[in-house]
C-alpha cells in the first residue's frame, strides 16, 4: 500500500514539475538569453529539453515507476491485472493531470506570459489525428525500447528524448506539438473553466 501512495505523489509532484520545466525553458531561451524564434535559441531549447527528458527519466527511475505521461501508464495497466488499470485509470493517472493543472495554475500566477499551452493551427479533426499518430509513434518506441533494452538507461533515454523532441517539432506548427494528455487538459480546464 505504502507502494502505491508512493506512485500517486510521484505522479502528482513529476507532473507538476514537467509542465514547470517547460514553461522555465522558454522563459530562460526567451527571455533570460533574449534569443527569441532564432535558430540558435532553438537549438539551445532543445538542448535544454533533451536534458530535462533525461532528468525526468532519472526521477522516474528512483520514485520506482513514477511518471508525468498518462500514455506511457496506459498500456502497461490495459495488459496487466484489472486491479491494476483501475489503479492506473482511477488514480494515478487523475493525480497525474491535477499535478499539471496545478502547475499550469501556478505558471499563470507567476509567469502570465508563458502558461498559455499549445494552439491548434488546423481544424479540430486533422488536429486529433496528427497528435494521435504523434503519440502512437512515441509510445511505439518507448514501449520497443522498455522490450528489447531494459537495462541500458542512457541509450534508451538518448533514443526516447530524440525521438520525442523531432516529433515534437515536426507537429508543433500545426498543433503546438503536445502530446501529454494531462498538460494539454490541464490548460484547457485552467483557461476555460477559469479555475
Amino acid at each position: 500500500m505504502a507502494g502505491r501512495v508512493g506512485l500517486v505523489t510521484s505522479d502528482f509532484i513529476i507532473s507538476f514539475m514537467w509542465v514547470w520545466s517547460g514553461a522555465l525553458i522558454k522563459l530562460f531561451v526567451y527571455n533570460f538569453m533574449g534569443l527569441g524564434s532564432q535558430p540558435r535559441g532553438e537549438i539551445i531549447k532543445g538542448c535544454l529539453s533533451i536534458l530535462s527528458m533525461f532528468v525526468f527519466a532519472w526521477l522516474s527511475k528512483i520514485s520506482k515507476g513514477g511518471s508525468y505521461n498518462p500514455l506511457t501508464l496506459l498500456s502497461p495497466a490495459i495488459s496487466g491485472s484489472f486491479s491494476g488499470f483501475l489503479f492506473t485509470a482511477c488514480i494515478r493517472i487523475p493525480a497525474q493531470v491535477l499535478g499539471s493543472i496545478t502547475g499550469v495554475k501556478f505558471i499563470l500566477q507567476t509567469f502570465p506570459e508563458v502558461g498559455h499551452g499549445p494552439r491548434l493551427n488546423v481544424d479540430l479533426h486533422h488536429g486529433a489525428l496528427t497528435e494521435g499518430l504523434l503519440t502512437f509513434v512515441i509510445i511505439s518506441i518507448s514501449l520497443g525500447l522498455a522490450k528489447n533494452s531494459p537495462n541500458s538507461f542512457f541509450m534508451k533515454t538518448w533514443i526516447s528524448s530524440v525521438s520525442k523532441l523531432a516529433l515534437h517539432i515536426l507537429g508543433s506548427d500545426l498543433t503546438g506539438g503536445c502530446m501529454n494528455p494531462a498538460a494539454v487538459s490541464s490548460h484547457f480546464i485552467l483557461l476555460h473553466l477559469h479555475l
